[in-house]
């Protein structure tokens, strides 16, 4: 059987992300025979911004409850979510440079993480859904969220930080690819 032929990815893909692909130190590099498609930088923009406004409404919560009302327990979980909110910001550039996604002849490849790495690929012909979401702070930096779903409930993969316009060109591409290449379950 002669391998398929690659399929044609969209320019758009590739406009307005982010040059190259974070990879982790020290570990063996994969060898996959497409090329890797990235986020918009705007997606860490986006999350700065909302988890931004989440850590305000922490500390303006712990300091309602703390120095109004007098209780004083508040502080210790108020602390907790802050630091691990402010740790997330911290590390947050870093992981959106790890993510990516690669169109091949048969599947995408879906990959994100620098310490703990998950890489999921999706055959064409088991989509049985691509879904693209957007909430209002998305919208206003015009990224997106493209979501596949298989039968198989681990394999539903979502790609965070694309934009308007990729995310539209990769759902129209997957859905004629996997039309194509429909498998029966």
């Amino acid at each position: 059987m002669a391998p398929a032929t690659p399929i044609a990815t969209p320019p758009v893909l590739d406009e307005g992300t982010y040059e190259k692909l974070r990879e982790p130190r020290g570990a063996g590099r994969i060898d996959l025979d497409g090329r890797w498609h990235q986020i918009s930088p705007r997606y860490v923009v986006s999350q700065f911004l909302q988890n931004g406004i989440l850590l305000a409404l922490v500390i303006v919560a712990a300091l309602i409850l703390g120095l109004v009302l007098h209780q004083t327990w508040i502080w210790i979980p108020a602390g907790i979510i802050s630091v691990m909110m402010i740790i997330t910001l911290v590390i947050l550039p870093r992981q959106a440079r790890a993510i990516g996604f690669m169109l091949r002849a048969d599947d995408i490849v879906f990959r994100k993480g620098i310490l703990w790495q998950r890489i999921i690929a999706v055959p064409y012909g088991r989509m049985q859904l691509v879904d693209i979401t957007h909430g209002p702070l998305d919208r206003a930096f015009g990224v997106s969220q493209l979501k596949m779903v298989t039968a198989a409930a681990t394999t539903g993969v979502q790609i965070p930080g694309l934009t308007q316009a990729a995310a539209e060109a990769l759902r129209d591409t997957l859905i004629d690819v996997a039309e194509t290449r429909r498998t029966g379950l």
